[in-house]
């Protein structure tokens, strides 16, 4: 996988939060979600989920939400539908008492749209192995929830074309 989540030494996790207090174990999840077998891989997911999937939002999920594009990409990844639907649930969550938190978590999941679209609807490439249709709808699903997306913190779209 050579440079896939490398970055994650870049963040300072233990100065950030998720649900349960420190984030200083995000990495060790993710890299279980990247390479860990089938029952590992689900369990970390699970485990990020409650983290920073579910209301609220905290100053670790903007942090986190890029490796998780990361793991989208990376098709050997085992449960790449489950990583696309967390970010969706992101997208989908946010922190009355904190929207800079919220938007930030936003900004990153919209960051990573043209992945998403690139997900939905592959080019036809030779060499290349399409994502498995589980990976396609739930990369469907979060453009479309990207698209539609509207909430306090964030500012409104401007209209394509303007």
């Amino acid at each position: 996988m050579g440079t896939v989540l490398g970055a994650m030494r870049n963040v300072r996790w233990h100065e950030l939060q998720h649900a349960y207090g420190s984030a200083s174990q995000v990495p060790v999840v993710l890299s279980r979600i990247a390479w860990g077998d089938a029952p590992n891989s689900d369990e970390a997911l699970s485990d990020l989920e409650r983290w920073i999937g579910t209301p609220p939002v905290f100053d670790s999920t903007a942090a986190t939400v890029p490796f998780l594009w990361e793991l989208a990409r990376t098709d050997t990844v085992r449960n790449r539908a489950g990583v696309l639907d967390l970010l969706a649930r992101v997208l989908a969550t946010g922190n009355a008492d904190h929207p800079a938190w919220t938007r930030a978590a936003h900004d990153a999941v919209a960051a990573g749209r043209e992945t998403a679209a690139r997900l939905a609807d592959p080019p036809a490439l030779p060499a290349a192995t399409p994502p498995a249709p589980a990976v396609r709808t739930a990369a469907a699903r979060l453009v479309a929830a990207i698209d539609r997306h509207a909430c306090p913190a964030c500012p409104a779209p401007s209209p394509r074309g303007a």
